[in-house]
């Protein structure tokens, strides 16, 4: 069975690659180049998950604070002679007002988590173009 471990593959990558002798190819340094790929890669998951696990608990912290106000509010109203329809209409004004923020800070949440993901990318990416910019000047 083909092995899964990053760290296993990447030996393998190596191993392979290492059997050919390119004339004018620095082959550590391509290597080098691509543990680097692998490490932005990974640290850009890393971060991407970070970012789902933060929106998932906000999610979580919004449901409950939701089913703890609807639970208020429907013994509020089961209860005789205590809340007018009036109050209550003005209840569920408030609680659509605060889901409405409550949506705005999830986006927020997703959009951070997005940008910071992106970034890592993008840094190793301007990295790699400089790597093969050194790559193909010539030797001196």
């Amino acid at each position: 069975m083909a092995t899964t471990n990053p760290n296993d593959i990447f030996a393998e990558y190596t191993k392979l690659i290492s059997q050919f002798k390119l004339p004018g190819v620095d082959v550590s340094a391509f290597l080098e180049s691509r543990r680097k790929d692998v490490e932005a890669l990974t640290e850009a998951n890393m971060t991407a998950l970070a970012g789902v696990q933060q929106l998932g608990q906000k999610q979580v912290e919004i449901l409950r604070a939701k089913m703890t106000e609807l639970q208020s509010l429907v013994t509020r109203l089961s209860t005789p002679g205590s809340e007018s329809a009036a109050n209550a209409g003005e209840g569920v004004k408030d609680a659509l007002q605060k889901a409405f923020i409550d949506m705005q800070e999830l986006a927020d949440a997703a959009y951070r988590a997005q940008t910071d993901s992106i970034a890592v990318v993008t840094k190793r990416l301007a990295e790699h173009v400089e790597e093969i910019k050194a790559l193909m000047q010539p030797k001196k």
